[in-house]
């Protein structure tokens, strides 16, 4: 059963931000928002619950993700934080998204807490049927909305199952384009987590604060959304995966799921470049080669596409009109020889895989 799974979608932060409504299509979302700043500010959407369902979309990441405030991304950006507190709230209302959610369209989306919902789910993609749930696993991305290491608990509770505790900086370590360690408040939350059995994303960690991650979290690890910056040397700062976290990763059992973002792809690319000839294979394809040569198999990678995630159509490849596009890549990786099975693996089993063994009961 062939299913795709998404590590990375900021579906809250969209709905919280530009109320976006994600049962609707992509089509009706592009068409309400052409007279609008949005398109301009965040591209036109790729996501949508119909075509979910095109690309047998069974299992998304949705993410709680709030920026602090120097990073804010523009007048209209309002899922941002001054202080810790308001971090709190801030991702306690994109909580609230995702449970409302459930809860209104309990036909189109529920979330996954355990093994057995999990199991419930996959049993429902494989009745027939012409649509099925999208299953929503969350992951909280930055980790200031956690207080303290004791309020780790409230969020477990509340079906979090997946920490990064970087986005930019964070007083727990480094993040993207602010390099540092992990602190000693970070080890504080590392702890915790693992005594809960939360996984660790460490997509955004700054590479000191992912390598000291690595070998101190007993827990499990992944990356949910990044690329490989052996592939694209001249990359500015610390985003990219570089190779030692990379055998990390795979030593540890874990997963990385790749971003098909043309910025992420191709080091040079700018927005008014345009997409003409800029597809999937082998911007994308090369990136899964990269890490299944490394690891020797194809049980290491996954999708992490990060759309809508302060990009979409005008910033992806040219053959991705919306996430329905994804089911694509599956002939695509076939024509470079890799094996049903491995084409599995990639477009989703990875995942599911790694939620089978990990998440509680």
């Amino acid at each position: 059963m062939r299913l795709i799974v998404d590590a990375h979608e900021d579906l809250a932060w969209n709905n919280l931000a530009f109320e976006r409504d994600y049962t609707r299509s992509v089509a009706e979302t592009r068409k309400s928002e052409e007279n609008s700043d949005i398109p301009f500010n965040n591209d036109n959407t790729m996501i949508g619950w119909p075509e979910y369902q095109q690309a047998r979309v069974a299992v998304v990441f949705s993410t709680l993700f709030v920026a602090p405030i120097r990073r804010k991304l523009g007048d209209w950006d309002n899922q941002t934080y001054g202080d810790i507190k308001e971090a709190h709230q801030r991702y306690r209302q994109q909580l609230d998204v995702y449970h409302r959610l459930v809860d209104n369209h309990p036909a189109r989306f529920r979330l996954i807490q355990d093994g057995a919902s999990l199991k419930n789910h996959l049993d429902d993609w494989k009745e027939d049927g012409e649509t099925h749930p999208v299953g929503l696993v969350i992951l909280m991305e930055g980790a200031e909305g956690v207080q303290n290491p004791a309020e780790l608990e409230f969020w477990w509770e509340k079906g979090v199952r997946i920490i990064g505790p970087a986005w930019a900086g964070t007083r727990f370590c480094g993040g993207t384009q602010e390099p540092g360690p992990l602190t000693d408040e970070g080890r504080a939350l590392l702890n915790g987590m693992a005594e809960l059995g939360f996984t660790l994303d460490l997509s955004h960690m700054d590479e000191l604060a992912a390598r000291q991650a690595l070998d101190e979290y007993p827990g499990p690890i992944i990356a949910s959304h990044a690329t490989c910056a052996a592939l694209l040397p001249e990359f500015p700062g610390n985003r990219l995966l570089k190779d030692d976290i990379i055998r990390g990763i795979m030593e540890r059992n874990g997963t990385i799921g790749l971003v098909p973002m043309l910025p992420f792809l191709k080091h040079d690319w700018k927005k008014t470049d345009g997409r003409q000839g800029l597809n999937m294979d082998p911007l994308l394809t090369n990136h899964i080669d990269h890490i299944c040569q490394m690891a020797g198999d194809s049980n290491h990678v996954g999708l992490g596409t990060d759309f809508d995630g302060g990009f979409g159509l005008e910033s992806a490849p040219a053959d991705l009109d919306s996430i329905a596009d994804l089911a694509n890549l599956a002939g695509i990786l076939e024509s470079r020889g890799y094996s049903n099975q491995d084409v599995d693996a990639i477009l989703g089993g990875n995942w599911l895989h790694h939620l089978q063994e990990n998440l509680p009961g």
